[in-house]
């Protein structure tokens, strides 16, 4: 009977090769609704009237949804059906993008701030007179009473965020298993040198998703918000100006379509399957008896992992029991407290900058929100994947083990870094608004007071100084309202609106005949601006490229460093730590800095401070990247250190195991030596025979 010894080929379709589909299109879900979520902090900030402090608080809410479930998902998740797990999270976070979306449906039409709201009436061909003479009313606007107060936030819904605040919570609970049992799943059934590649174009496909959905954001940020329910013509502000919301609510009920359908291959999944190529090559490969790799093993000295038994039944007393232990194994591996540390703080610069990146580009450079999402999607995170896969496949490529992965990643922490720096000499002016950040004149304010806001020129006009409605003269200087410019009569209605002998436009004219009018909406920078922000965006897109480089071989360290039975709780150990404390507090702290700089708040319909509408632009821009190059210096002094423990680990590892050779060839020689006394004795006893 004759056997075959040629090596079967694996199937097109194989069950890992299915699992690697559908969790790629899941990574490409769960990023495609967080980044949609990133994207639309803004909308959501102005929609609801809150500061950037508390937009904070409900973008860290995904993590706290994390941190609810973590520790027990990974423990036990990675003992159960790891792959029916990952489907139920994407359903759950499809119901918390739907709970998301929510708010929109019960709340009222948008009705943003104008200095004139008290003017406007439905349906009106009356010209509007800003400057008004009529001290009363102006009172009355600015100084509610507190029943009024009270009523209309009822009215309003002021407290409907905490729907978006529980929305996301239930998406962060979602999405808490795909990371530790997806990646522990890939890397126990994948061949050793297979993984790396797996991983990065895993992480490649995911970065698919925050690119398409910072395009939907951008697409939703220019519809306003009430669209098919109020009459566009007569919006009178666009989607530059400060106090535009778009359509924040339609891309939630995409992004809860999306994570619905990914959710459905991981029901017809099996729980456990062969090692990959196990049965034609497992001696060539060096795998041990349940697939584990023995150049891992040389790696971790002093610890044996655990035997996995597929068909071991659960016993949840005995899971419980084992948990400590396994926590205590855990730490007890220098290298993974370093590697949580370094992720720790490398994560709170990068949540940092993705969740006010357009917020820094929309008042440091001038661009719309929707332009700035736009560029961030379409370029950056293109960066990002180009960056993964490029990682993955140098590992790939040469082979590199631990601390080849691990000087891959240093390298490409320590040049980001260094482009990052450059980012803060690619500066504009402030935006010129009188008696904010200039004087009537012209000149530069030293410092803002509510009283410089008002001038000769405006005095006798009763302006409300709360309001925020920006019109643009013919000189580049912008005025807060169209009153506090001095304008006299206005013509034209929505966006067309003009508005004409504005006394203090004239006081900076030369030419008394020149224009004395302005038009809606804040003046645009000046031209060299636009050279610096394509300076910025050309050091940003590869500055993000070389960041992304080392993503795959940080992640190749962390499962490389840990022992093979322990790896789903490293996972769940490290997103449990770096989602608590590197995702919650970073856009609280960021937004509570960030809004220290800011110079005019928005008033709310029912009174109040509101979102901010104009930032400092240079305080801004070093609070900002003051914060994020903190974070990045100490992540790359925690890399150097991370970098010097693991060659040590792995030169005592190497030293052990030549060690263990060279007992192997002692023994060897003993046994020699045996046999040729053996043999000897036998010729002597032939011979005498």
């Amino acid at each position: 009977m004759s056997v075959d010894t040629k090596p079967r080929r694996e199937a097109c379709c194989s069950k890992l090769k299915l699992f690697l589909v559908s969790l790629s299109f899941v990574y490409f879900a769960k990023a495609f609704g967080g980044s949609y979520m990133k994207s639309s902090v803004t909308q959501i900030e102005r929609r609801f009237d809150i500061p950037s402090s508390l937009i904070g608080v409900i973008d860290g809410s995904f993590e706290i949804g994390n941190l609810l479930v973590i520790a027990f998902v990974s423990y036990f998740g990675a003992k159960l059906h790891r792959p029916r797990i990952i489907g139920t999270g994407c359903i759950i976070m499809a119901l918390g993008s739907f709970l998301t979306a929510m708010p929109h449906f019960f709340q009222g039409h948008y009705k943003y701030e104008t200095s004139m709201s008290h003017s406007l009436e439905d349906n009106t061909t009356e010209t509007i007179l800003p400057c008004l003479t009529n001290h009363s009313t102006v009172t009355e606007n600015d100084m509610p009473t507190e029943e009024s107060k009270a009523a209309c936030e009822k009215e309003v819904g002021s407290s409907m965020w905490v729907y978006v605040f529980l929305g996301n919570m239930l998406r962060g609970i979602g999405e808490t298993p795909i990371t530790p049992l997806g990646m522990s799943y890939v890397d126990d059934f994948s061949r050793e040198e297979n993984t790396a590649f797996y991983i990065a174009c895993i992480q490649t496909v995911g970065i698919l998703g925050p690119m398409l959905g910072f395009m939907l954001g951008s697409f939703c940020a220019k519809i306003y918000v009430d669209i098919g329910s109020v009459d566009l013509d007569s919006v009178s502000i666009n989607d530059k100006d400060s106090r535009w919301v778009g359509a924040w609510w339609l891309g939630f009920l995409v992004t809860g379509i999306i994570m619905m359908l990914s959710a459905i291959p991981f029901f017809f999944l099996p729980k456990s399957m062969p090692k990959q190529g196990q049965e034609e090559d497992q001696d060539q490969a060096g795998l041990g008896p349940h697939g584990s790799n023995m150049e891992h093993d040389n790696f971790l000295p002093g610890e044996k992992s655990e035997p996995k038994d597929a068909e071991k039944d659960v016993n949840f007393s005995e899971l419980a029991k084992d948990f400590l232990p396994s926590l205590r194994r855990l730490f007890s591996n220098r290298v993974f407290p370093l590697i949580i540390l370094t992720s720790l703080v490398a994560v709170n610069g990068f949540i940092g900058i993705i969740t006010f990146k357009p917020k820094y580009m929309e008042q440091i450079y001038g661009q719309s929100a929707s332009k700035a999402i736009f560029l961030i999607g379409s370029m950056n995170l293109p960066a990002v994947a180009l960056g993964v896969i490029t990682g993955g496949l140098v590992l790939k490529k040469f082979r590199l083990g631990v601390v080849g992965a691990a000087r891959v990643a240093l390298g490409a922490s320590f040049f980001s870094f260094l482009l990052l720096l450059s980012q803060y000499f690619f500066q504009c002016e402030n935006a010129e608004v009188a008696g904010l950040t200039v004087s009537y004149h012209g000149i530069s304010e030293v410092s803002y007071q509510p009283e410089s806001m008002v001038s000769e020129c405006n005095r006798g006009c009763s302006c409300s100084l709360k309001h925020w409605d920006p019109v643009c003269s013919s000189s580049g200087l912008s005025y807060a309202s169209p009153c506090l410019a001095g304008c006299q009569t206005s013509s034209g209605s929505g966006k067309q609106m003009v508005f004409h002998n504005c006394t203090c436009v004239g006081e900076m004219l030369v030419r008394p005949a020149a224009n004395m009018s302005v038009v809606l909406g804040q003046c645009p920078r000046q031209k060299d601006c636009d050279f610096m922000f394509k300076l910025y965006m050309a050091v940003s897109v590869i500055g993000a490229f070389v960041s992304a480089c080392g993503g795959t071989p940080g992640y190749i360290v962390l499962l490389r460093s840990i022992q093979p039975d322990l790896k789903s709780l490293a996972l769940g150990m490290q997103t449990l730590i770096v989602r608590t404390l590197g995702g919650i507090p970073p856009p609280i702290y960021f937004g509570a800095l960030i809004d220290r700089t800011c110079l005019k708040w928005g008033t709310k319909r029912c009174g109040g401070q509101g979102a901010c509408r104009l930032y400092e632009a240079n305080a801004f821009r070093i609070t900002f990247l003051g914060l994020v190059y903190t974070l990045y210096l100490m992540a790359n002094l925690l890399w150097v250190a991370l970098y010097y423990r693991i060659v040590q680990r792995a030169r005592k590892a190497s030293l052990r195991q030549q060690a263990k050779q060279e007992k192997g060839l002692e023994a060897n020689g003993q046994t020699n030596r045996r046999a040729s006394v053996n043999m000897l004795e036998d010729v002597d006893r032939e011979s005498t025979i």
